[in-house]
């Protein structure tokens, strides 16, 4: 479906962004789950991701003055069942890249990983900067409930190099170094807990598409200062075992966030290592 949003720029006002978002839900057909959204800008909606806004609608209850709490996600570690017809909403992420050729080998990625079950590592890396680590005390758990699915490795460092074994990558840092010597695995999915990680403008703190760029298929970034809240950024052990257990990148990202109304997802949203292989199509 075609939305108008008039010149590319990194926000919308919520006035634009409602006219969009009810010709979305027009043209929005009974079976739909979910969107990916073809674009980099816009990526956020007054003080609100682009992602959730289009998952939830606007609402200033998914946005926060300070360091305060968001509304919670309805999906957040949910089990089985669909978004929409079970939970009421369209888990959105963004198909973002900075390039016609950024965006197809990302979806190639994707498509490329289905089925594939790679044998990978997680790797949850606990740097020094203390106030963005403050999901570094989930890791032990995650290590033990994890390790019997999937090799899982903590590590004390400023960032892991020289790994072609990466399925998923899970740090706290303004910018992850060494990104160039990694193999990451299609499929891969790789975040960094950092104030503006979804601001997909230069900045001193890392963007989201960096990830993608270095070889990941999905990410996460918040897109305005959060606060370091864990509950803003992804769940380490839920999106780990979502992924694991056949969801897509777009189910388990979404089920480990618990309030993400200031978070964008970015990525290939049907990637799906761990589902069944694909059914090849018939040519007509």
């Amino acid at each position: 479906m075609h939305v108008a949003l008039g010149v590319p720029q990194p926000a919308l006002t919520p006035a634009v962004f409602e006219i969009a978002f009810i010709k979305a839900r027009m043209h929005t057909t009974q079976g739909i789950e979910g969107y990916a959204l073809a674009w980099r800008y816009p990526y956020r909606v007054g003080c609100q991701s682009v992602t959730t806004a289009f998952a939830l609608g606007y609402n200033p209850r998914y946005c926060a003055d300070g360091c305060q709490p968001t509304a919670p996600n309805p999906y957040y570690a949910a089990g089985a069942g669909k978004p929409q017809r079970d939970f009421q909403l369209y888990p959105s992420m963004m198909l973002a890249a900075e390039s016609l050729a950024n965006a197809r080998a990302l979806i190639d990625r994707g498509v490329r990983s289905d089925g594939l079950a790679p044998r990978g590592r997680a790797y949850l890396v606990i740097t020094q900067e203390a106030a963005r680590n403050t999901r570094a005390p989930l890791s032990p758990a995650v290590q033990t409930a994890l390790g019997q699915r999937i090799p899982v490795s903590i590590e004390r460092s400023a960032g892991i190099r020289d790994r072609h074994d990466v399925l998923f990558y899970f740090t706290g840092t303004l910018q992850v170094p060494y990104l160039e010597t990694l193999g990451f695995l299609p499929g891969a999915i790789a975040d960094h807990l950092t104030a503006c990680g979804g601001d997909f403008r230069a900045s001193d703190q890392m963007s989201a598409l960096r990830w993608l760029e270095a070889g990941a298929t999905a990410s996460y970034g918040t897109v305005l200062e959060p606060c370091n809240f864990p509950q803003k950024f992804p769940s380490p052990g839920l999106l780990m075992a979502a992924y694991l257990a056949g969801d897509t990148a777009l189910e388990a990202y979404w089920k480990s966030v618990a309030w993400p109304g200031q978070g964008v997802f970015v990525g290939e949203a049907l990637a799906r290592p761990y589902g069944p292989p694909p059914v090849p199509l018939e040519p007509r």
